[in-house]
């Protein structure tokens, strides 16, 4: 059995990085279980940039270029797009005169949120090889293969849905289902049972299920690698999201054709695929109707709360606070069940809370990132451009679904692959990295 579970000689992690995020990643039930995935997710940004600032303090003249840290324009431009976040966050505060006490709560809070969403892919300067990541998602699907049917049996047992919750939660979250250990829920809308395993809500996990399965599709062991799909596509069934079912058949097939854009089959595809398309469009647009009147009518009672959300957040972001915004999210009315206005969608979200000016922050460095790893995915010789491409469209995808920053704890591994592609030079990169290196 320790055989079996073994790293091949290949993909040993090899430096101090390397080791850290392969703990952080395949131990993410052990973790779990202790309630500590929030803190660890919050923390290791930060841990990360301790390396990256400690190898760049050590770089000399003498350092081979291999060596040296480049950080990307890419990824300057979304650490000046979260630090902008920040002054959103403080200007929306001071405009509605919310205490100093609060400023610091929501500052914290962007710290483990917000800024990790520039953090780790910064951290993808590191010599953080993709394939350490890669083969970590496959365990956690491994291990998603294992408990999963014991989970499945836990309302059969009548066992309750949480089994405890952690002590860790007096560090702070965003509340008590970021610190529990779920065994199954019940949906309040449709009274289907669902499970969550390791993330706060069921769309949540369809959203890491999604960023797994795009990184285990680069595993090259195939046991692994079959390992990882399928505890990545359990997690995109078990929770009942309907985004999650869609985005792990739609990203694969965008992402192939986009990074494909420079081949003339994917070309005179496209052509064909067009020039169909042109003629059977009335057909087409039907379809896409009616399954889109059925994927909202799927759970009906989610959908109405949602859209009444991002209607409720947009009208007060523009007739209230169209610059700044609000500065922290309200408590809804029954309408939409008194969840927060400003959650549940990403753009919505960062309208009503921190305005025109959060709205730009998030939205420059997307839209520069896409083209960034779209132009270099067209590169054979760039794989990890292609999977950050793929990360990306989920990110964008999920954005009108969940608020990217809560989640960020859960789905940082894609990110730091998303880094590694935006300053990816060639498969060269990764040989230099010698397997005695422990130094951050």
């Amino acid at each position: 059995m320790k055989k079996f579970f073994k790293l091949e000689h290949d993909i040993q992690p090899e430096n101090v990085p390397e080791k850290v995020v392969w703990w952080a990643i395949a131990n993410t039930y052990f973790i779990w279980v202790f309630g500590g995935l929030y803190v660890v997710g919050s923390v290791l940004c930060w841990v990360l940039l301790l390396f990256l600032l400690i190898k760049i303090l050590a770089q000399t003249k003498d350092t081979p270029p291999e060596e040296k840290i480049s950080i990307p324009l890419s990824i300057w431009v979304w650490i000046a797009g979260m630090l902008a976040m920040e002054v959103a966050l403080v200007a929306g505060h001071m405009d509605y005169n919310l205490p100093t006490s609060l400023i610091i709560k929501s500052s914290i809070g962007w710290a483990k949120g917000w800024a990790a969403l520039a953090l780790y892919p910064l951290a993808g300067c590191l010599k953080i090889r993709p394939q350490i990541i890669y083969r970590a998602v496959c365990v956690v699907g491994f291990h998603t293969l294992i408990i999963t049917p014991f989970l499945l049996l836990t309302p059969m047992l009548h066992l309750p849905q949480i089994l405890y919750v952690s002590p860790l939660k007096a560090v702070g979250g965003p509340g008590n289902e970021f610190f529990d250990v779920p065994l199954y829920e019940i949906d309040g809308s449709t009274g289907d049972l669902r499970w969550r395993l390791f993330t706060p809500w069921g769309p949540a996990l369809g959203f890491v299920g999604n960023v797994n399965f795009m990184l285990a599709l680069q595993e090259k062991n195939k046991r692994w690698r079959w390992f990882g799909l399928i505890g990545s596509i359990i997690m995109c069934f078990v929770c009942k999201s309907r985004m999650a079912q869609v985005c792990i058949v739609a990203i694969p097939l965008l992402t192939t054709v986009l990074s494909g854009l420079a081949r003339p089959m994917i070309l005179i595809g496209l052509g064909i695929t067009s020039y169909l398309g042109g003629i059977f469009s009335p057909s087409i647009i039907l379809a896409f109707n009616n399954f889109w009147d059925g994927f909202k009518a799927a759970r009906a009672g989610s959908t109405r709360v949602r859209m009444a959300l991002k209607r409720i957040a947009v009208y007060r972001w523009h007739t209230e606070a169209p610059i700044w915004g609000h500065g922290i999210v309200e408590a809804g009315p029954h309408l939409v069940e008194y969840m927060p206005i400003g959650s549940h969608h990403t753009w919505a979200g960062v309208l009503f809370v921190k305005g025109i000016v959060g709205f730009i922050a998030i939205a420059v460095p997307m839209a520069f990132s896409f083209v960034d790893l779209l132009i270099k995915s067209l590169d054979p010789n760039r794989p990890a451009a292609k999977v950050g491409l793929s990360i990306l469209m989920i990110l964008f995808l999920y954005t009108f679904g969940e608020n990217l920053e809560i989640l960020v704890y859960l789905y940082w591994q894609g990110l730091i692959v998303m880094g590694i592609g935006s300053q990816e030079k060639g498969e060269a990169r990764y040989k230099q990295v010698g397997s005695k290196d422990f130094s951050p």
